[in-house]
């Protein structure tokens, strides 16, 4: 799985794929005879609520925890690197941010200035906050060296901020995947669905770095995923070039009405529901420790598009949503708090709040 898209030959096979995916999914919306459901309201601890994300995604999450971290405890990142890495450029993207040395320093300072002009939030927000970085030894699609930039990068911010509880984990052996005990492909090959049967639980690994040590629990998902409706949240009625639906996985206990966390994960290139259905949200290992530490998940969608450049449905972390997209302001971010509101955890920080 490509952090970020490239030209292609087979535009046509992707193009059936997705056809083919679409219509089985409306074919399904048809039989059930209703479009996906709203997302339900919950009594969320607004000192619990989280992101995370592979390839992708894990720049999408370092995007969402510098906009928002004032409103989030931490991120766990895996295969990504530092925030404000592409600078808007998709040749840079392609180049320095999937396999060259990231300047974390000069990113941090892109940061503070982001921060003092309010375009993100403050350096204070970071304070105490946890962060997880992860990246596999033998990934051949994102070097370490841009992992380690973003792990360098909050370690370059920690002190101003308050103090940031950091940890690098690069010396496991898999490759371009999100790492679980015995779900998906070859640890180390990879390809798609892009989960790898590693016999590491690296989604438990990151849930209890972000939620605390569940002290000896056994993560069992016994709750319900459910299709969301990601159109009804669209800022001002903006094309934020997602899916029609997302997913939502939801433990017993935040059904029932207790207080409960939020994760938000964000897949990666060519993990989307139309190129892999639930797979990712089903089995990446989230689920199975949601109902230990009572955090529901959500599980946003992107789609594929050529124009923007978008074909194998990346997150947006190079600008092909507009030039605030890694802001407070970007399109796929005012999106994420439309929907973290109706969830009952909203981003936008309260008024003169200081956290």
């Amino acid at each position: 799985m490509s952090t970020v898209p490239r030209e292609f030959s087979q535009r046509a096979a992707q193009a059936a794929r997705v056809f083919t995916a679409v219509a089985l999914a409306l074919a399904v919306v048809a039989c059930a005879g209703e479009a996906p459901a709203p997302l339900p309201r919950l009594q969320v601890d607004p000192d619990r609520i989280a992101v995370a994300g592979l390839s992708s995604g894990a720049y999408m999450a370092t995007q969402t925890h510098v906009s928002w971290s004032d409103r989030l405890r931490g991120a766990a990142l895996l295969a990504g690197g530092p925030y404000a890495c592409a600078g808007g450029s998709l040749d840079v993207a392609l180049g320095l941010c999937m396999t060259g040395q990231p300047d974390a320093a000069r990113l941090a300072g892109r940061v503070r200035d982001r921060a003092a002009g309010g375009f993100v939030a403050p350096l204070s927000g970071l304070a105490g906050d946890r962060v997880y970085v992860l990246h596999g030894r033998r990934d051949a699609t994102v070097s370490a060296s841009v992992s380690r930039a973003g792990e360098s990068l909050y370690a370059a911010l920690s002190e101003e901020a308050g103090g940031i509880a950091l940890r690098w984990d690069g010396g496991r052996d898999f490759g371009h995947v999100m790492p679980t005990i015995d779900r998906g492909v070859d640890c180390i090959v990879g390809g798609s669905p892009y989960l790898g049967a590693c016999g590491f639980d690296a989604a438990g690994d990151a849930m209890a770095w972000l939620f605390g040590d569940p002290a000896g629990a056994v993560g069992e998902a016994s709750g319900e995923l459910r299709a969301f409706d990601q159109d009804a949240l669209l800022p001002d009625g903006e094309d934020a070039l997602l899916a029609d639906s997302g997913w939502l996985y939801l433990p017993r206990a935040c059904a029932a009405g207790e207080s409960c966390g939020v994760l938000v994960v964000f897949h990666g290139c060519q993990q989307n529901a139309d190129a892999i259905g639930e797979v990712f949200a089903r089995d990446a290992g989230f689920n199975r420790w949601a109902d230990v530490h009572r955090v529901a998940v959500l599980y946003p969608q992107t789609r594929s598009s050529y124009l923007p450049l978008n074909p194998k449905a990346c997150w947006d972390w190079w600008g092909y949503s507009g030039p605030d997209y890694d802001t407070r302001r970007g399109l796929q971010q005012r999106w994420l708090a439309a929907a973290m509101a109706a969830l009952g955890a909203p981003l936008e920080a309260p008024s003169a709040a200081v956290r």
